[in-house]
């Protein structure tokens, strides 16, 4: 073979060899996205990689991330909105049906698909629509010019999004937490960005120690990251004088403290040296990226980075306290076991992070439970935190929450106020999209709604959905019209609305109490609306003088219920006690908790020997709940750090029996009335009436008894008034109360009292011997009487009792004083006017013993006064006889 033959063959295997390549294979290379290089934009399950179009035909991803998904693959679109996204259409045969770890391969588009077609390029989960990750090509009217690439891969290359999130390296720190970095030694910066697989309330602080350092902790330099509980992110630098959290002493502030809590505030621009760039919270994992300076003007409390030597970096994860009047920030708290510290040299290429993090719970948007007995209200308003994007514009709101996981119970009912508007139809769908009504022809299995169910505001429409037993544990609420308006349904087996037989919301609508009473304990729950270290519910009108209830998750995940008396509003007034609580449980579900026990309504001990014997539940009366929450609780001793972060604004009443609620309040109106009423009928008119009928028979003629009968008869009208008052009010009549029981033996002796009068027996004629059966009856009408006034003036003093446990006002006790004056001056009246009725009898009866009988009227005799017996049997207290009166010593 001559040397051209041969010269020949080689060049021919070499361009079979390059056609063979799949990332060479495409005979067109006219493209202008040649080299075009960019990084994946983070939408979902941790897609991290670098795009680079190679030619027409192909494209290489690498250093690729990505959590599996059902059936993935390459998706093209001609824009990244809702509708372009779900018309697109598959790119390539390449299936994504694995995780992806640092992975670099070559794609290859289908024939028909050319880079004309397509705008975005994206990583689509096609059952639920779902788009993981995407890149958008500048080649498509946008105006950007594809830029080649420079090898750099860290997102100085032309190109890079809005979310970067790739750098050149990355350390992993523990099992759920890393730092990446990028160095930029030309300019004096060092990009770093944190990534943990942790709870949303928690933060990420990595940092420097101060060199030659015997203890790397104190005097170390660090960025604690986190995110508010708006969503917004932070990273700010601090520095940290001791093992605590940041308080203020006599010397100042110490512990781990930002930098600008040391300096004046005209000085913060100089001490906080850290910017923030990037930061999002995706499947469950917190990423924040900032920046900051190697070699930083503050020289106290910045440490200066050698990055060509190895230094000695610290960490940790840890929840945080939320910022308060004196300190803006929010605050870490101890770390516990998750933290560290290691050498780093920053200038060396590290890469150790194998694949994405996988976090535990990826559901961090908003968890709405039903509990059967409000209706669920269904809206429309903006997509701002969609859980499964892409979105329309507009998507379902449940209790103005947007999109919530909604968790139902199986054979609870739950009501639904279907609000959305004429173009959303509701419905509970096993499809994850929805929006059958459409043309997509798929099957699927209905659960509850349909065309009928929609309505607006002005008009809205009303069903009821219980789940059975046969519906799966997930389903989805979508709107019949328009894809991807709804999320998912949560199906569980019983709950609090089954267990309790009553609910309320709380004040400021963020704890629910749930309660069922017995004959002689009370069980009890309590679940937040939002995510919490603790929560904390109390009986009392104010944290000073209540008995409260916590639940907390220990450090070993392990779900704690403790009680205290407190009677200040410091730590050291928190009061542990020893409660009988039984069927005590407490748990967290994406940081929501919810506490339950049992105990009993009168505690069985000396009510002076322990405070929680002074704990005692009347059903009758109601019972004032208040609530707090806060990062972070301790079974032993309690500090600031315990302190709550958002408490109820003021006490709502429960009424156990009726099931009920109401926000503490002035002196209700309508009490009011029922009380003035009571007052002026036991007060003043039946007590004047018997007055007026035992002093004042003496007067000429029968004034006396129209005044006892029109005094009675008015202030039993007024009972029956104020009683129905009251009954209307309270929405019931309940007979366990004290003030009740009073208060009925009071009307039912009232009541007696006209009954009495109808069976009167005629009086005896003059002359007759009193017939036994006249006495009878006076005795049991002057007893009845008078008993009925005890017992009236009992309920009198009982309800002001009862009034002043419900309103806790200064005013209630100042009118029962009142009222004891009142009754005192009536004591005092009742004795003098006795006193004299003895005189005016004793001087009648020596009057008689001076004259012999003659013209004129005979006195009245009380038939029950003891002094009534000496008088001649046959005159009577309303006989008249014409008599004329002669001195017995004429």
């Amino acid at each position: 073979m001559t040397r051209s033959s041969l010269f020949l063959l080689l060049c021919c295997c070499w361009v079979f060899i390059v056609k063979s390549d799949p990332g060479s294979s495409c005979s067109k290379s006219n493209t202008s996205l040649i080299n075009y290089e960019t990084q994946f934009s983070m939408i979902q399950h941790q897609v991290r990689g670098v795009f680079t179009v190679l030619d027409d035909c192909s494209f290489r991803v690498s250093e690729f991330d990505m959590l599996k998904g059902s059936d993935v693959h390459w998706w093209g679109s001609t824009g990244v909105d809702f509708l372009n996204m779900t018309k697109g259409f598959v790119l390539s045969d390449h299936k994504l049906d694995m995780s992806f770890s640092n992975d670099s391969f070559v794609v290859n588009l289908r024939k028909n698909v050319s880079w004309d077609l397509v705008r975005v390029v994206s990583i689509w989960d096609v059952p639920t629509a779902s788009d993981f990750g995407h890149v958008v090509l500048g080649n498509l009217g946008d105006g950007l010019e594809p830029v080649p690439n420079n090898g750099s891969g860290n997102g100085s290359s032309g190109g890079v999004g809005n979310e970067p999130t790739m750098f050149q390296n990355c350390k992993q720190l523990s099992s759920n937490f890393r730092v990446r970095w990028t160095l930029r030694a030309e300019d004096n910066l060092i990009d770093i960005g944190l990534e943990a697989g942790t709870a949303i309330q928690d933060y990420m602080a990595f940092g420097w120690a101060k060199p030659e350092s015997s203890n790397p902790m104190l005097g170390g330099d660090v960025v604690v990251t986190g995110f508010t509980d708006e969503g917004l992110a932070f990273a700010d630098d601090y520095y940290i004088t001791r093992y605590s959290q940041c308080m203020m002493t006599t010397n100042g502030f110490e512990g781990v403290c930002p930098d600008s809590f040391y300096e004046p505030a005209e000085s913060d621009a100089l001490v906080n040296n850290t910017k923030l760039i990037y930061a999002h919270r995706k499947d469950g994992v917190s990423f924040v990226r900032y920046q900051r300076m190697l070699n930083s003007v503050d020289r106290k409390y910045d440490v200066q980075v050698n990055y060509t030597g190895n230094m000695t970096v610290i960490w940790a994860l840890g929840s945080m306290k939320p910022p308060d009047s004196i300190r803006p920030y929010y605050l870490p708290t101890k770390h516990g076991e998750s933290y560290g510290y290691l050498k780093i040299n920053v200038s060396e290429r590290i890469n150790d992070c194998l694949g994405p993090l996988d976090a535990e719970d990826k559901e961090d948007q908003d968890l709405l439970i039903a509990d059967g007995k409000e209706a669920l209200v269904i809206t429309t308003g903006p997509a701002l935190h969609y859980p499964n994007p892409p979105n329309p514009s507009k998507v379902i709101y449940i209790n103005r929450k947007e999109a919530p996981v909604l968790r139902v119970e199986r054979g609870v009912p739950i009501k639904f106020s279907i609000q959305a508007g004429h173009n959303v139809a509701f419905y509970v769908t096993s499809d994850p999209l929805g929006g059958n009504a459409t043309l997509r022809n798929l099957t699927e299995t209905i659960y509850f709604g349909g065309p009928k169910a929609e309505g607006v505001q002005s008009s809205p429409t009303e069903l009821t959905w219980a789940p059975n037993r046969n519906t799966p544990d997930d389903v989805y609420y979508q709107n019949l019209y328009t894809q991807k308006m709804g999320w998912k349904v949560q199906v569980v087996d019983g709950g609090l609305p089954d267990m309790y037989n009553n609910s309320v919301v709380l004040d400021d609508q963020q704890v629910t109490l749930f309660w069922t009473l017995s004959t002689s304990s009370i069980s009890v729950a309590a679940r937040g609306e939002k995510k919490s270290g603790y929560l904390a519910i109390g009986f009392g009108s104010e944290m000073v003088n209540s008995y409260a209830y916590v639940g907390w998750m220990d450090s070993n995940g392990t779900g704690r219920v403790s009680t205290y008396w407190i009677d200040g509003r410091d730590p050291s007034n928190i009061h542990p006690t020893n409660e009988n609580l039984t069927y005590v449980r407490c748990k967290s579900e994406n940081g929501v908790i919810t506490l339950e026990f049992t105990r009993p309504l009168n505690p069985s001990c000396d009510r002076d020997e322990k405070p929680e014997c002074n704990n005692i539940i009347d059903p009758t009366t109601p019972l004032k709940v208040i609530w707090a929450m806060g990062a972070q609780w301790s079974g032993k001793h309690l500090s600031e750090r315990n302190m709550h972060s958002i408490t109820s604004s003021r006490p709502v009443r429960v009424l156990l029996v009726s099931g009920s609620a109401e926000a503490e309040e002035d002196l209700r109106p309508v009490l009011a009335v029922h009380g003035f009423m009571m007052f002026l009928a036991w007060g003043i008119l039946l007590p004047g009436g018997i007055l007026s009928a035992r002093y004042l028979k003496h007067l000429k003629g029968d004034g006396w008894f129209k005044i006892h009968v029109y005094m009675q008869y008015s202030g039993l009208s007024i009972i029956f008034l104020g009683f129905l008052f009251a009954v209307a009010e309270l929405r019931g009549l309940y007979l366990d109360s004290l003030h009740v029981k009073f208060g009925m033996g009071a009307i039912i002796l009232a009541c007696v009292q006209p009954v009495n009068a109808y069976l009167r027996p005629k009086k005896s004629a003059s002359g007759e011997i009193v017939s036994s059966n006249r006495i009878l009856w006076e005795y049991i009408h002057v007893i009845v009487g008078r008993c009925s006034i005890v017992v009236g003036m009992a309920a009198l003093f009982s309800g002001m009792k009862h009034l002043g446990e419900r309103y806790d006002g200064e005013n209630v006790q100042g009118v029962t004083w009142a009222l004891i004056i009142w009754f005192l001056i009536g004591t005092f009246t009742i004795v003098y006017l006795e006193y004299r009725e003895k005189q005016r009898r004793r001087e009648n009866f020596l009057a008689r013993s001076n004259w012999v009988l003659g013209n004129g009227e005979e006195e009245d005799h009380d038939l029950l006064s003891p002094s009534g017996m000496s008088v001649d049997k046959d005159l009577h207290s309303s006989d008249r006889m014409e008599v004329q009166l002669e001195p017995l010593n004429r």
